[in-house]
């Protein structure tokens, strides 16, 4: 069976309170595709993963989503690490679609948590307590969650932002382990050569879609200077505008 899982965004528009972030984005990430997703600060990168993962409904227009099942990876900033929990205690938890609130936990399900970190570097973590680790640490942590996930649509958001090098070129590889096994991976990034070298594909945003296809194509000082014109003269109080007419 394939891993790999599309998307499809029919004319969607995104925002908070009826204030829109995200107008008028129609098109497909293709399924077993790598794709960034890049622009200004502000630009709408993290509405549209928070809405492709179910958590934001579309103001207008529609996400479709096809042999998907999702893995969402927010931003460290947006985790709390104060709860008292182990490492081993969050790894689990990427059994947690499979095997629901009550399943009873078998010791093949520990043995794939250790597996789980030893895949990201961390033998010997399991005990350790989340609040005890690094910024590194506790990334590689929670991709071990997300392996145990095992989802067919792994959406990260700003994955390697604020974490040392090493850390970095390790997670790349289990993303890189994840498109070998033609799962769809969309990450929000900031760091251009680091799209430049590991994703294909690359939407740019500024609101709304600047440029969408190869990487080499849309990377293209042109559109950077667009989306960055466009993303200085939008209006956050703007009303939502309406569907476009076909």
């Amino acid at each position: 069976m394939s891993l790999a899982a599309s998307i499809i965004f029919r004319d969607l528009t995104l925002g908070y309170e009826r204030r829109p972030a995200v107008h008028h984005l129609g098109g497909t990430i293709a399924a077993a595709s790598l794709t960034a997703v890049v622009g200004p600060n502000g630009a709408g990168k993290s509405t549209l993963l928070k809405s492709i993962a179910g958590l934001l409904r579309p103001l207008d227009g529609a996400i479709e989503l096809h042999g998907a099942s999702v893995a969402y990876l927010p931003q460290q900033a947006e985790i709390d690490r104060s709860f008292p929990i182990s490492v081993e205690e969050v790894v689990m938890l990427g059994h947690w679609q499979r095997i629901g609130p009550f399943g009873a936990l078998r010791r093949e399900h520990g043995a794939a948590v250790l597996e789980a970190l030893t895949a990201v570097g961390l033998d010997g973590f399991s005990r350790r307590p989340i609040r005890s680790l690094s910024a590194g640490q506790f990334q590689r942590v929670l991709f071990a969650r997300m392996l145990l996930q095992d989802a067919r649509l792994i959406l990260l958001d700003e994955p390697f932002t604020a974490i040392d090098a090493r850390t970095t070129e390790d997670l790349l590889r289990i993303v890189a382990r994840w498109a070998a096994e033609r799962r769809t991976v969309l990450a929000v990034l900031h760091d251009l050569d680091q799209v430049r070298a590991h994703f294909p594909e690359t939407l740019l945003l500024a609101r709304e879609p600047v440029a969408w296809g190869p990487t080499r194509e849309v990377l293209t000082p042109a559109n950077l200077a667009r989306a960055r014109t466009m993303s200085e003269a939008w209006d956050d109080r703007a009303a939502v505008c309406r569907r476009r007419s076909a």
